[in-house]
């Protein structure tokens, strides 16, 4: 694939769920200290760069379900000699194209030289097509980031789970209990403290959402493969960080089109929070209730451990979500744009909780504009060799809060006091 960027794609076939090129002595390129891995099992790992005929992404979070979700790729392989069909034994990959092989996409702008990891994750399926009267076969491959892999284990007891603990120190001891690898964690200190361990059968996910939900913090995967884990105070702050401008007049970076909504699917006026063994803590709006009749949502047998931390739970959650108005769900970025540097750059760079200021000028009626200051919950990349299209998903933040100096988040009286 040819653009400002150059994509790349490869397909690790060894075992673990850790990526990279192995350590191999005597290796000038994979002998490196601190740069390779140590290998699971011995590695063949295969750039298909040049055979990949798109490439669909997906992952953030969901607004409507109020979590993130599995990350998603959806690659599609020309097969020029059988090399993917898993029927042939002659192929170099004969006995290897088995469910969860590691994957990774990758994009680097030609103008640097800067990669960008934009998914890496294990392969579900290797669905394998012959069309009629055609010479080349093609291999569609789905895959999903690591939560298929902690989707599929199932803890009890969470070893070294205390009463006390701090959000940030549960997650990891959920990923100890699941051997998840040192390397592919970024895991902050929660501000939020858990009771012991339940020791409920239940997956890895499920005791990683609920501490995830316990801290309002978020729990997602990278494009590099990491498990990463954000405090609540560190969403807050990102609110307040100097936004990226995109701008349909000239005043940003342009963008391809966005994506308006105002309706009430957002709303929530009614929260209901339960920490086990302990009592259900209730926030509501009264005034949005009269107005939009409620919307509520309950969560129960959270880990937080003290019901004044639910309580303050279900009042952040009220207090942020009561009202609606004129959303900008999504931004799409065209990056085979000409002289599209700056797009580039954003696209391949910014992050979930991102701020961004979007600007926009309705060219189609009596000339009114927009401005929304929202963070970025999501990301979708398609790419075809004549294609490469960015959609960010954004939303207000999900976790408001007084941030002192800041021109949006810092007004008296509009404001919320997080906790």
């Amino acid at each position: 694939m040819t653009y400002p960027i150059n994509v790349q794609c490869w397909i690790d076939f060894s075992t673990g769920a850790t990526f990279g090129y192995p350590f191999t002595l005597d290796s000038p390129a994979q002998g490196i200290l601190g740069t390779n891995i140590l290998a699971d099992s011995q590695s063949v790992i295969v750039d298909v760069s040049d055979q990949v005929g798109s490439i669909r992404l997906r992952g953030g979070y969901n607004l409507l379900q109020d979590q993130f979700e599995a990350g998603t790729a959806t690659i599609v392989i020309y097969d020029q000699n059988g090399d993917f069909n898993p029927q042939n034994t002659s192929s170099p990959y004969y006995g290897l194209l088995s469910p969860l092989r590691k994957i990774r996409v990758a994009a680097t702008p030609n103008a640097t030289t800067v990669t960008h990891y934009t998914f890496s994750g294990y392969v579900l399926s290797w669905d394998y097509t012959y069309p009629k009267d055609q010479n080349i076969g093609y291999v569609t491959i789905t895959a999903s980031d690591g939560f298929r892999l902690m989707n599929l284990s199932n803890v009890d007891s969470i070893a070294n789970a205390t009463d006390g603990q701090d959000t940030g120190t549960r997650i990891n001891k959920i990923l100890d209990q699941i051997v998840w690898p040192n390397s592919l964690r970024a895991v902050q200190t929660g501000n939020s403290l858990c009771q012991a361990d339940p020791g409920t059968h239940r997956t890895a996910l499920q005791a990683l959402k609920n501490v995830e939900f316990s801290e309002q913090g978020a729990f997602y995967f990278n494009g590099s493969g990491q498990a990463v884990f954000r405090s609540r105070h560190w969403i807050m702050q990102k609110n307040g960080s100097n936004p990226t401008t995109f701008s349909n007049m000239g005043d940003g970076i342009p963008y391809f089109s966005v994506a308006f909504a105002f309706d009430d699917k957002l709303i929530i006026n009614q929260a209901t929070f339960q920490p086990i063994g302990l009592t259900a803590q209730t926030a509501s709006n009264a005034a949005s209730i009269a107005k939009y009749f409620p919307h509520s949502v309950t969560q129960q047998n959270l880990v937080v451990q003290t019901e004044a931390e639910a309580l303050n739970m279900a009042r952040e959650y009220v207090t942020t979500r009561a009202e609606t108005t004129i959303r900008i769900d999504a931004m799409v970025l065209d990056l085979t744009t000409p002289d599209y540097t700056a797009g580039i750059t954003a696209a391949l760079s910014l992050d979930y909780f991102d701020t961004v200021k979007i600007i926009n000028q309705n060219n189609q009626g009596d000339g009114s504009i927009i401005t929304k200051t929202l963070q970025l919950m999501g990301i979708a990349m398609d790419i075809t060799p004549q294609k490469f299209t960015v959609t960010f998903t954004t939303s207000e933040p999900i976790n408001d809060a007084f941030i002192l100096n800041s021109s949006l988040y810092g007004i008296l009286g509009t404001s919320t006091l997080g906790y």
